[in-house]
């Protein structure tokens, strides 16, 4: 366990001075490297794991994803995909909350970033919402949590991420985390019904059908992307990293050439923005790689797999308490981060208690979803605070009836494995 102090000790002295993430996580593997091998630091092993922790295939994804995701942002993809939910769920009490939810469903199948959810698609949710009597607080909470659902359904970059850090099919990730998706995205809704009643919230009355074909007809193309991707990677046309960049060819035809609304300077403008945040999730990748190696090298996932299965071996109890793991862990780590530096941990110790590596990688995103909307760390929100114009504790508070739905989904796909399991095995066999 003092290993493990170390590790996790020196990481959290580190955050808690201001260090941004990587940073924070390569001097903890500097300072361990240095308690091992004094000032004659083994220099070529940490350049070959930082570089092997980013060359990987599978990781191209997530530019395209993300390049995807901010251009269909910059045209007005979203706001077409917002506003025919409004006409297909406008009409029951609370109206535009629910567009809300279902308008993030339909986006997941296409970004995969809860933060690019809330910074794009959440400007247009909450402004629509104040404008039709919403209190802000409440508009953003809805877009905070509806958020969510990006990063479990496919397409998903952290599932990518876990799917490269635990050797696991991300192909499988991504068919495992539709029903959970679906999940999120009634039960959300349901929440807000209740509200919508107890409240009193406005909903939108039916525009009428011309009105909704014609929207629908706007947002056709859209709609095509999910069915591309998903449709493609069911069918064994294209992997995950392949599905990216159809995505992506797919968005920047759509936007530039179709719908004409992005120029080609701003083209170049979306890529500097890609090239900068994939930079930055590369960084943590490399770093995270170092600190997973250090990790294993130290043989602490054996010890906490001992320490562990001495308590129980119980795989139900262990699950319980992985996800109280999880749900602390994700207070105060990014997610990629967090999934880099715990997969090579937890691991060893699902597969020795016969738990689903696919199951269990849903489990992870799902807590660490709950905890990026979560302070102190909670990147989801500080983001929806500065689209939403808000103080952080008016939406912290907003935000708690919204935690109810989200904890009560992931016991249920903790406990019930066929949530997650069922369509990947009914698509790519057991």
């Amino acid at each position: 366990m003092s290993i493990l102090l170390i590790f996790l000790g020196v990481l959290i002295i580190f955050f808690l001075l201001g260090l941004a993430i990587p940073f924070a996580i390569g001097l903890t593997c500097i300072f361990v490297l240095l308690m091992e091998f004094g000032i004659d630091l083994p220099y070529g092993v940490i350049a070959q794991k930082y570089t092997g922790g980013v060359n990987s295939f599978t990781l191209l994804a997530i530019p395209f994803f993300l390049f995807a995701g901010r251009i269909m942002n910059r045209g007005s993809i979203t706001k077409r995909i917002f506003d025919f939910a409004n006409y297909i769920v406008g009409w029951i009490p609370g109206g535009l909350a629910h567009a809300n939810i279902v308008a993030s469903f339909i986006h997941s199948g296409m970004c995969g970033s809860a933060v690019a959810d809330a910074a794009g698609l959440g400007q247009i949710e909450i402004q629509a919402m104040k404008n039709a009597g919403f209190k802000t607080e409440f508009a953003a909470a809805c877009t905070a949590s509806s958020a969510i659902i990006d990063p479990v359904t496919p397409p998903s970059i952290p599932l990518v991420v876990f799917g490269v850090a635990g050797g696991v099919s991300i192909n499988r990730l991504f068919m495992g985390g539709i029903i959970p998706g679906i999940l999120i995205t009634v039960s959300l809704m349901v929440l807000i019904f209740v509200f919508a009643l107890t409240r009193k919230y406005p909903r939108t009355f039916f525009p009428g059908w011309k009105a909704f074909f014609q929207a629908g007809k706007d947002a056709l193309l859209a709609f095509l992307t999910p069915v591309i991707l998903i449709g493609g990677i069911m069918a064994g046309i294209f992997t995950a990293t392949e599905a990216a960049a159809v995505a992506s060819l797919y968005a920047f035809i759509l936007t530039v050439f179709i719908y004409r609304e992005v120029s080609l300077r701003e083209v170049f403008a979306v890529c500097k923005e890609v090239v900068r945040e994939t930079s930055a999730i590369m960084l943590i990748v490399g770093v995270s790689a170092l600190y997973g190696f250090l990790l294993i090298k130290t043989q602490l996932p054996n010890i906490l797999m001992e320490d562990l299965l001495s308590l129980t071996r119980n795989k139900y109890m262990i699950l319980m308490l992985l996800n109280i793991f999880l749900l602390i862990f994700g207070l105060f780590m990014e997610t990629n981060s967090a999934i880099i530096i715990l997969t090579p941990l937890i691991m060893p110790i699902i597969t020795s208690v016969g738990i689903d590596p696919v199951h269990f990688g849903l489990i992870m995103i799902v807590n660490l979803m709950i905890g990026l909307m979560t302070p102190p760390v909670g990147m989801l929100l500080f983001v929806v605070c500065r689209v939403a114009k808000l103080p952080f504790h008016v939406l912290l508070k907003a935000c708690l009836p919204f935690y109810i739905p989200l904890l009560i989904i992931l016991l249920m796909i903790t406990y019930i494995p066929a949530i997650v399991l069922f369509i990947p095995n009914l698509v790519f066999g057991q």
